[in-house]
């Protein structure tokens, strides 16, 4: 019978351990607009640029600001502002264009990018620490809202970025201002 070493024996504990926590903990990349903090998962955040400017497309709807060319792949650029029913601010040195993956119903995965304030901070939070967002009427839908943290005594609204820009038309997201709105009232 031989003996596993001490070291192999830590070592294996602390690799077990990480991989229980990841399992239970989940980070989120948050971002600022209109002075409210918003989440996404950060597993679907392919990258953060600056902002640049994007081609437009003619008779888009106004939140879509229009495509750029990610070294080779067309990526629209979405105004989330707009979509949240936010007053237009102009863009400067801390607007950042978030690259996301969506798994998209019309096909596996499509990269959409989202026009915000600034970026955050990068929270790790537990499955309990995030509550369901709060139940609103039978007519509005709350699925682009994945729930709320309260973090360091402030509302984080964490979104369901799949929900929100998975839609295979994404020019109809005006619901989206009604839901927020809603929320906002609920936790304020």
């Amino acid at each position: 019978m031989s003996a596993v070493p001490a070291e192999q024996e830590t070592v294996e504990s602390l690799a077990e351990a990480v991989n229980v926590a990841s399992d239970t903990i989940d980070q989120y990349l948050t971002f600022i607009m209109d002075n409210e903090e918003y989440g996404v998962d950060i597993l679907s955040v392919k990258e953060i640029r600056n902002w640049d400017s994007a081609t437009p497309i003619p008779k888009a709807p106004s939140h879509v600001r229009g495509v750029i060319n990610l070294r080779g792949t067309i990526i629209p650029i979405i105004d989330l502002r707009q979509c949240f029913g936010m007053k237009a601010i102009e863009y400067g040195p801390l607007t950042v264009v978030l690259v996301l993956q969506v798994n998209a119903p019309d096909r596996a995965y499509r990269e959409v990018g989202i026009v915000v304030d600034a970026v955050s901070d990068v929270y790790s939070l537990e499955a309990d620490q995030i509550k369901p967002a709060p139940q609103m009427s039978d007519k509005v839908n709350a699925n682009y809202i994945r729930g709320l943290a309260n973090i360091k005594g402030e509302m984080v609204i964490l979104l369901e970025i799949n929900h929100l820009l998975g839609q295979s038309d994404l020019s109809d997201l005006s619901e989206v201002r009604d839901v927020l709105k809603q929320v906002e009232k609920a936790v304020h």
